[in-house]
């Protein structure tokens, strides 16, 4: 029932809603449509939405085969090809204006790692090889310009001088380092490396989840450190429960992409760990509260949290066929989201936040440069794609 459910929420909902914003005289796609529906044609545009509707169209072509998806994508292609991306300097732009001049020059590797995420997707989808080759500019770039010994740099002006990564930071700290541009970086080239088996992307892959096992992952507190000083030493103490859940199938889908045996067990207690302590500290039978900071808990139900919560239980579930509750986890969700996230005004898609009773916090925006639909997308993706998986996976537990 989930899957049929979503199946068609993602072609009658998401789909036509963003096709919708599809900006046709200056590229790309809005930047902006208010709480009260109201879109801003002269907002600025994210380089990081544009890149993530790119994978998006790329994705649900690849999936659906509806070649009006592939327009789409092609149309995101143009646009991250021709106007987010500094001919001059290398790299992709943090934003764009609405007439698609560069607006914030700023060069994130966050936002290196989604124009790799959406180029490898295209290519995919596509067969265009022009979009592999930028994939694999963008993935020397990150190597030559945004790494040191300990780990990825974060921000940089557009001749990628160093600058404060003020874009990447939260909570009142200013980080050198963060687990969410690791993650991401990693997120890129697992997409990259299952596309062209680019044996230098593997490699980084294994670099990265050393990384992550070593220095990120927690285990006396069974969850991952956020924000960090050059070093890598954790400068906050907070526990965010929607990027532990996504992280942990994440691992767990780069490991499988590398076919690495050693690497799979290596990572596959920390991903355990993780999903189970999500399950036990963030769970309240129905939804996802947002993170702890410092013992206080933020119980906001994110738009994003609560996609990442469904897949992450379900990848759960799939690891450990002994834990059925992973699987009512992940249906408890999608409940929640029906009921609460999936704003039901004609014109609308997904509200960012509802408080824990699931009342919409009036004011935060429907669309803006990080209200995209790469998490509620990708979630559907991924219920649709493992929906056989998860048969086979209740076929076997009933034989044991």
């Amino acid at each position: 029932m989930m899957t049929k459910e979503i199946r068609e929420y993602l072609t009658c909902g998401i789909i036509p809603f963003w096709k919708a914003l599809r900006d046709d005289e200056h590229g790309g796609y809005y930047g902006w449509m208010g709480y009260d529906l109201s879109v801003d044609q002269k907002a600025e545009k994210g380089c990081i939405l544009n890149s993530r509707i790119l994978w998006f169209f790329s994705n649900a072509y690849s999936l659906l085969e509806d070649e009006s998806l592939l327009r789409e994508a092609e149309h995101s292609y143009a646009f991250l090809k021709e106007r987010c991306m500094d001919r001059e300097n290398g790299g992709v732009f943090w934003s764009l204006r609405y007439d698609a001049e560069p607006q914030d020059t700023t060069k994130h590797t966050y936002n290196q790692a989604f124009a790799i995420y959406a180029l490898s997707s295209y290519y995919e989808a596509s067969g265009d090889g022009e979009a592999l080759k930028l994939a694999k500019g963008l993935f020397h770039l990150i190597e030559e310009k945004c790494t040191d010994a300990v780990g990825y740099r974060e921000a940089f002006d557009r001749e990628f001088g160093e600058i404060e990564n003020d874009k990447l930071s939260e909570n009142g700290v200013i980080a050198a380092k963060t687990m969410n541009t690791l993650l991401h970086v990693f997120e890129a080239y697992t997409e990259l490396y299952r596309v062209s088996g680019m044996p230098q992307a593997g490699e980084r892959m294994k670099w990265i989840l050393d990384t992550f096992a070593d220095k990120v992952y927690n285990p006396a507190l069974h969850r991952q450190e956020v924000f960090f000083d050059e070093d890598m030493n954790s400068i906050l103490d907070l526990h965010s429960y929607g990027h532990d859940i996504e992280t942990a199938w994440l691992i767990d889908r780069g490991a499988e992409v590398l076919g690495d045996e050693a690497y799979a067990k290596k990572m596959a207690p920390i991903t355990r760990d993780l999903t189970a302590q999500i399950y036990k500290t963030a769970f309240d039978g129905r939804s996802l509260a947002n993170e702890c900071e410092r013992g206080v808990v933020n119980t906001h139900r994110i738009w994003w949290v609560q996609s990442e919560a469904v897949v992450g239980f379900l990848n759960g579930y799939e690891k450990n066929p002994d834990k059925p509750e992973y699987l009512e986890a992940a249906k408890a969700e999608w409940e929640f989201i029906k009921a609460y996230l999936i704003d039901k005004r004609e014109g609308s898609e997904w509200f960012w936040e509802v408080d824990e009773n699931g009342k919409p916090f009036e004011g935060s925006p429907i669309v803006e440069p990080w209200k995209c639909p790469y998490h509620n997308g990708r979630m559907c993706f991924e219920v649709i794609k493992r929906a056989g998986v998860q048969k086979e996976v209740k076929n076997a537990s009933q034989k044991v």
